[in-house]
């Protein structure tokens, strides 16, 4: 349990760092990532970070695991030990205010008109 609370609490603090600085301790982009894909990211890369660290634990958990980590409802139910209703109710409420803390705004999608 402890080590646990500390992992959760160093990766608060990271996303709030990177919220701050804009600058990703974990990844680093290489001169042959896409322009198109540095500009779009760029652009809510600070946002998405302070978003990320607002969620509560448990909607932060569900979210990375189905985003990142590419896992289906009943793995991350099954992973954390919870119904997979509760997954679907967290990844909806986790969606909603990420989308809300970027204006509405989808990250993934890149615009014409927001590039320069």
């Amino acid at each position: 349990a402890n080590l646990i609370g500390k992992h959760s609490r160093s990766e608060v603090r990271m996303l709030r760092a990177y919220a701050r600085t804009g600058a990703d301790p974990v990844l680093m982009e290489t001169q042959t990532d896409e322009a198109d894909g540095r500009l779009a990211s760029a652009a809510v890369r600070q946002d998405l970070a302070a978003a990320l660290a607002a969620l509560t634990n448990g909607d932060r958990d569900v979210l990375l695991m189905i985003a990142w980590a590419d896992l289906s409802y009943t793995e991350v139910a099954t992973a954390l030990g919870i119904p997979v209703g509760t997954v679907r109710s967290r990844l909806h409420r986790a969606r909603a205010r990420i989308r809300a803390a970027l204006g509405g705004d989808d990250p993934t999608s890149v615009r014409e008109e927001s590039l320069p």
